[in-house]
């Protein structure tokens, strides 16, 4: 992308133009623009007034802007419904999480204890090194790390498409929450009507608010960073 375009992929950017189709635009401009530059170098002009010349043939940045801006059709749903992306959307990203987590724990259930009552407990882990005991250890630590990897996903999001801070911090105070409230519980007996005897308590109010604090300074972590270094680099 040529230099010339930074400025407008922020605002088309900040405008709320879907990422890919600002994509789509600065090449057809810098492939244009190449060919403006190689007419006027043609026509004698030096390399420097050719590339000046051809800018303003190419259009002012407020018409160039405005040509993406003014489509509705081209702003991402980011943009378009802020609230559902980052509220609603962020929580049913993180119950697919943990969905895929119990999933994965029902199934090493059935493989390695299908006589236990529960999957829990070091009298059922095996050995240390064991590749049972290593099978559920994983999925105790994607279960962990659930909260934070969509946190992350949902701040890479917004750091991409240059969603307001707001809408952004809603989002993973709701992961956060989840998170830290999740509960899981797996037993023949304690669950006897659980699907596959499992199940999932959410949002418990009043528990574990230290653990949402933490949580959610993790997954901001990375964009507070990034929005640091990107302020530092524009000034």
């Amino acid at each position: 992308m040529a230099k010339q375009f930074n400025e407008l992929r922020e605002r088309l950017l900040r405008a709320g133009v879907a990422p890919r189709h600002v994509a789509r635009y600065l090449r057809e401009l810098s492939d244009h623009l190449a060919d403006l530059i190689a007419e006027e170098e043609r026509g004698g002009r030096s390399r420097a007034d050719a590339e000046s010349a051809a800018m303003r043939r190419l259009g002012a940045m407020e018409d160039l802007c405005r040509a993406m801006t003014e489509q509705r059709r081209l702003r991402s749903w980011s943009a378009r419904a802020p609230w559902a992306v980052f509220g609603g959307g962020s929580l049913l990203v993180l119950a697919a999480a943990y969905f895929v987590a119990c999933a994965y724990l029902w199934f090493l259930w059935q493989v390695f204890l299908p006589g236990a009552d529960t999957p829990f407990g070091q009298r059922n882990a095996g050995p240390i090194y064991g590749w049972q005991n290593i099978c559920f250890q994983a999925g105790k630590y994607f279960y962990i790390a659930a909260p934070v990897l969509v946190g992350w996903g949902m701040a890479w999001v917004g750091a991409r498409q240059r969603v307001r801070a707001v809408w952004l911090a809603g989002g993973l105070a709701l992961i956060a929450w989840m998170g830290s409230t999740a509960h899981i519980q797996a037993s023949r007996t304690a669950v006897p009507g659980g699907l596959g005897h499992i199940r999932m308590d959410f949002f418990a109010p009043g528990q574990n608010l230290a653990g949402m604090l933490v949580t959610f300074a993790i997954v901001a972590m990375p964009y507070v960073i990034w929005r640091w270094r990107r302020a530092e680099s524009l000034s």
